[in-house]
């Protein structure tokens, strides 16, 4: 196999994961190079039939000719791997799973706590194989070696993980609770599961001594809802739902345009006297209920209804134009505002990938991290099922021992 271009193209990675959180988390490791071999069960990764769906899809792959056995979701975090069926529960696969866990750096599974332990692929089997393996873990609520939880055996999901980790009820308009539009009580996790992987690897190589690095999905949103702590804990303050705006800041928020909306973010001096400017109502500046960022706060709907009406009367791009460069701000995108945008385009943020016997490619979003030294290479399409055994057994000098 030819390695991929990318700062972690030495370091390889045995991906058990399944679903969002762990395949988004090692789909960050292959973006950036890493060699990520996709584990699956005879029956696939749950999410490869998930929908949106090309027109020749079929499950599985060997039934129609166009060989696609995966949909959009599979394939959005599933890029940049190849693909191996091992049937943990069959002697001969589970010794091909330990043959490969000698011969990487990470394993990495997101199941509930204790399943891989009683399939005889746990942390400890694996480290007995290898010890300088670092094994990563991503669970609802972590993993019983880092630390009890009173959760420990309750399944999650990321509304789950949103909802305890006090995302969901700052997030809305209202009371109530509302989850964000991104599933990110999966893909935060995940992301610092692919972070700790990294740290890991690099000890292991200065002291050849491996470990289990543990993401719970609830602690990690918790770690981003950081405003929660820090609110509470130094004012006694709850938080609640946040709308459009913001509960220390204004303006900041997002304000109605004539065909949608439009982001606006002016709470210090220099951006409020160049907002007011714009809008031509320079009054808001001797005005003391809008004068200083205190004042603003304490009378938000004051602000608001200034600027609303500012913005309504014009187009989210409009707006966009006359403040860009002056006042923080954009328009309030859609997909499609997304796919036409420029700035994405130019920074190469949208990629095409094949669709196995499509006749027309997906556009995938492309890893953000750019570098100067090390670029990444173009995106490579998710594997079929079990595509690529004979390649991933022969590059590691192994015999498929299944059946011997």
């Amino acid at each position: 196999m030819t390695l991929r271009g990318g700062p972690l193209r030495d370091i390889s990675v045995l991906d058990c994961t399944m679903a969002l959180a762990g395949p988004f988390g090692t789909a960050v490791l292959a973006d950036l190079g890493a060699n990520v071999i996709k584990v699956e069960p005879p029956t696939g990764d749950l999410s490869r039939g998930l929908p949106p769906h090309p027109e020749d899809f079929a499950t599985p792959a060997s039934e129609t000719d166009a060989g696609c056995d995966y949909g959009g979701y599979f394939a959005s975090v599933n890029r940049n791997k190849r693909g191996i069926v091992l049937d943990l529960k069959d002697a001969d696969d589970r010794e091909l799973f330990f043959r490969l866990a000698e011969r990487v750096d990470a394993v990495v599974e997101n199941t509930r706590d204790g399943v891989m332990d009683r399939l005889g692929c746990g942390y400890e089997a694996v480290r007995a194989r290898n010890p300088a393996i670092v094994y990563g873990a991503v669970r609802g609520f972590g993993d019983r070696r880092t630390g009890e939880s009173p959760y420990a055996d309750w399944p999650a999901f990321d509304i789950v993980a949103q909802c305890m980790g006090g995302l969901a009820h700052i997030s809305g308009p209202e009371a109530g609770g509302f989850p964000a539009g991104a599933s990110i009580g999966d893909l935060y996790p995940g992301t610092l599961m692919a972070l700790g992987v990294v740290a890991a690897v690099h000890e292991a190589r200065r002291t050849g001594v491996g470990q289990l690095v543990d993401v719970g999905m609830f602690d990690a949103v918790a770690f981003l809802c950081e405003t929660l702590f820090v609110n509470y804990s130094m004012a006694g303050r709850v938080l609640g739902p946040r709308g459009a705006g913001h509960p220390n800041l204004s303006p900041f928020g997002i304000y109605p345009a004539d065909d949608g909306g439009v982001a606006i973010a002016a709470p210090g001096p220099k951006h409020w006297e160049a907002l007011c400017r714009i809008m031509e109502r320079d009054d808001l500046l001797e005005d003391p209920r809008t004068a200083t960022l205190k004042a603003r706060v304490a009378h938000q709907p004051v602000v608001d209804a200034a600027v609303s009406a500012w913005t309504g009367a014009r187009s989210k791009h409009e707006v966009a134009q006359l403040l860009g460069g002056q006042v923080p701000c954009g328009p309030l995108n859609t997909a499609a505002d997304l796919f036409d945008d420029p700035h994405l385009r130019a920074r190469n943020m949208i990629q095409s990938v094949e669709v196995p016997g499509a006749n027309t490619d997906a556009e995938l979003v492309a890893n953000p991290i750019k570098f100067t030294e090390t670029p990444l290479d173009p995106l490579r399409r998710a594997p079929c099922l079990d595509e690529h055994r004979a390649d991933i057994l022969r590059e590691f000098g192994l015999t498929d021992v299944r059946g011997a």
